[in-house]
């Protein structure tokens, strides 16, 4: 019964880690919003400090969105913390797999993975990258976003490319 218990409460401190941490995260630019992540499946990895989202995972920050088929939520371990009760409330790291989606209002960016580290508040997109602004078009391997500031470095596997329509007026991504 004691070990029931115990159990319990680890899972009611992860959950409630989840709810408060996610706040934390920076996927809007300047936001101090809440991100809302919602997913089929919710695993809790006590001892990894973590929560793995599965099934249609997506992580909302008022009109920023991290999409993708897995998203791994990492969370700071406590000094001197044990299995279930070592994790803080402060998140590490972002980790999203699986035909990755990112999305603000002014941008689309897809690729096949994401990892957004929250000491530096950058989001790096990997594998194909595509990114969007209106028409205008943006295609490499790797892309490293600052969340805060905005800027942004698009790298090749051989060649960057960019397809650019001056004058066009920006859409307001879909």
């Amino acid at each position: 019964m004691k070990h029931l218990s115990m159990a319990c409460q680890a899972t009611v401190a992860v959950l409630a880690l989840a709810a408060t941490t996610s706040a934390q995260a920076q996927l809007a630019r300047n936001s101090k919003a809440p991100v809302d992540i919602t997913a089929n499946q919710l695993e809790l990895v006590n001892s990894q400090c973590s929560a793995i989202y599965r099934g249609g995972a997506e992580a909302l920050q008022e009109t920023s969105r991290l999409r993708a088929d897995q998203l791994t939520i990492v969370y700071v371990k406590a000094p001197g913390g044990g299995p279930g009760n070592g994790c803080s409330s402060d998140l590490l790291r972002m980790e999203a797999t699986g035909s990755v989606f990112y999305v603000t209002p002014e941008q689309r960016i897809r690729g096949d993975r994401a990892v957004y580290e929250a000491q530096t508040q950058t989001l790096t997109l990997t594998g194909s990258v595509v990114a969007a602004r209106g028409q205008d078009v943006m295609k490499g391997e790797r892309l490293v976003v600052n969340t805060v500031s905005g800027d942004a470095r698009m790298e090749g596997g051989g060649r960057v490319r960019t397809v650019i329509y001056p004058g066009a007026k920006p859409e307001t991504p879909k």
